[in-house]
């Protein structure tokens, strides 16, 4: 399936116009929403639901026949709605990604929303409301920050530059973090999709996430390798194409990273 430049032009900027929309509303929501547990790890909050509503129909005002994957569906599962066009093209959407900082009213949250054709990113769109900072990126075009280019960093690793690590290692400090934890500035903002932005700006030289889902990083990882960085699984392996028919909510080991410093880290994990 080809897609032209003014064809991908006007689906960025409808990402970018819904994803403004549902972060004007969550900021609107923080000191308010409620939140409760959508299963034994994750938070949910009624924003959540409030924002994805937000995106999907302004999407759906100009492209009703796409498809989507979108993070809050019914009984905790997913929402997904197949393409009812001749187009194989899905949104795939995470309302707020950082629920557990939103819950707590710590303003690092981020709207990811990718858009994705033959199972592989090809625009991408991460808005940080609390910080106004809109992050794009399509294929064949340069990745952004509020309209200005941006690019991955060329720093090793040393106790001055900082990776992105997962918040939480329930039963023991894996080694490859802890040589992380040691030689470098770790940081974890709580939002996968905003780290793997903040690869893409240069500020972080990389972001390991495991167990991540479709909707944390199909916008991220797009923006980092139009960036400069790479993106992939732990072993150094494309993350893509992924089959939409089937995806249920699975879950990926994802490394993003600038070029200096991928190799080495996927020798950390593979080990």
């Amino acid at each position: 399936m080809t897609i032209d430049h003014g064809q991908i032009s006007r689906i960025l900027e409808t990402a970018i116009v819904a994803a403004r929309l549902a972060g004007q509303k969550a900021m609107e929501e923080m000191d308010y929403t409620k939140a409760t547990f959508k299963n034994s790890e994750e938070l949910v909050t009624e924003a959540d639901t409030k924002c994805q509503t937000i995106i999907i129909d302004r999407i759906k005002e100009t492209y009703p026949d796409h498809g989507f994957i979108a993070e809050e569906g019914g009984d905790g599962g997913i929402f997904k709605q197949t393409p009812r066009g001749t187009d194989d093209i899905w949104w795939v959407i995470d309302p707020i990604d950082g629920t557990n900082n939103f819950a707590h009213k710590l303003p690092l949250f981020s709207i990811s929303i990718g858009v994705m054709s033959e199972g592989k990113p090809i625009v991408g769109v991460i808005f940080a409301p609390a910080l106004e900072s809109m992050f794009t990126a399509f294929e064949g075009g340069d990745a952004q920050l509020n309209s200005r280019r941006i690019n991955a960093s060329e720093d090793d690793l040393s106790d001055l530059t900082s990776i992105g690590l997962d918040s939480l290692f329930k039963e023991h400090v894996p080694e490859w973090a802890q040589e992380i934890i040691k030689r470098t500035m770790y940081r974890n903002l709580g939002s996968a999709a905003l780290q793997m932005a903040y690869v893409a700006n240069g500020s972080l030289i990389a972001n390991i996430n495991t167990g991540t889902k479709l909707w944390d990083m199909a916008a991220g990882t797009l923006i980092a390798q139009r960036a400069g960085a790479l993106a992939t699984n732990w072993k150094g392996d494309s993350l893509f194409p992924v089959d939409l028919n089937n995806y249920e909510g699975g879950k990926f080991d994802v490394l993003v990273a600038n070029q200096k410093v991928h190799p080495q880290l996927t020798e950390m994990l593979k080990a």
